[in-house]
């Protein structure tokens, strides 16, 4: 088990994970964290479990992790940032992780709308936010992160869809060390966010992004609405050209139909 010193030790953030609370079960960690914010816990806070027995992924589905072979962690955040830029926050999320990812590993890791982070086509990671408003601002924000590391064996369900760094690495790698390259490249870029705004999110995240011109179903609550990915509005938006029109969408689970080789690349 990854103990709270060991993330501390060598740790090169300043708040991010400079209180940590580690747990071999939990129910999860979004829950503890909301928690731990509700008692007024300092922006950075990390909760840390080796499993979860009611993991959250987005949707209300289950977020499955195999115990010692993974990282599932939240961080209680208290930004200042106004609440109508929440939809381009968790593209800089993903952006973060995604660097902080090849710091410690040297693998490439693409962005998927609007908080999956892929490698050849397949699930690595997944950010879940969740929030509370006080005003017009943020009481907090619980950022919740999965990441596949070392887990070589997936439910059936999922071995199309899912994958691990180490399987692309060709051996197991350094869980603590990711964690701790995860947080501070999430620091940096929160810290950036706040002072100066989100400018560069969107150029950093289509950098990074494949799925620009391709063909995808997207699920809104049942509802399937199906088109060629556009690019991505200032807002955040999924921006989509179907049969009856343009659309920008805010949420909904994509799935990539069909990649066009020869859409521009950003």
């Amino acid at each position: 088990m990854i103990e709270a010193k060991e993330i501390v030790r060598g740790l090169e953030c300043s708040r991010f994970g400079r209180k940590a609370y580690t747990f071999e079960t939990i129910d999860s960690t979004n829950n503890c964290a909301r928690t731990l914010a509700e008692c007024d816990a300092p922006e950075g806070a990390l909760v840390f479990a080796e499993e979860q027995t009611a993991g959250k992924g987005r949707s209300g589905r289950t977020w499955v992790a195999r115990p010692g072979e993974n990282l599932t962690f939240s961080i209680v955040l208290r930004p200042a940032f106004p609440p109508e830029q929440i939809n381009l926050f968790p593209l800089g999320v993903a952006v973060a992780v995604a660097e902080g990812i090849h710091r410690s590993t040297g693998l490439t890791v693409e962005c998927k709308w609007p908080n999956d982070l892929m490698l050849a086509g397949r699930k690595c990671a997944g950010i879940l936010m969740e929030s509370a408003l006080a005003g017009n601002g943020f009481a907090y924000i619980i950022l919740g992160i999965g990441i596949n590391v070392n887990q070589r064996e997936f439910p059936e369900a999922l071995r199309e869809r899912a994958t691990s760094l180490a399987l692309h690495a060709g051996h197991d790698l350094d869980r603590t060390g990711i964690l701790q390259g995860v947080l501070g490249s999430l620091e940096r870029a929160y810290d950036t966010y706040t002072a100066s705004g989100f400018q560069g999110v969107l150029p950093a995240w289509l950098a990074r992004a494949q799925m620009i011109g391709a063909r995808v179903a997207v699920d809104m609550q049942g509802s399937i609405v199906n088109g060629t990915v556009t690019g991505i509005s200032p807002e955040g938006g999924l921006q989509l050209h179907t049969a009856t029109g343009d659309l920008t969408l805010f949420a909904g689970d994509v799935t990539i139909v069909t990649m066009d080789p020869y859409a521009p690349r950003n």
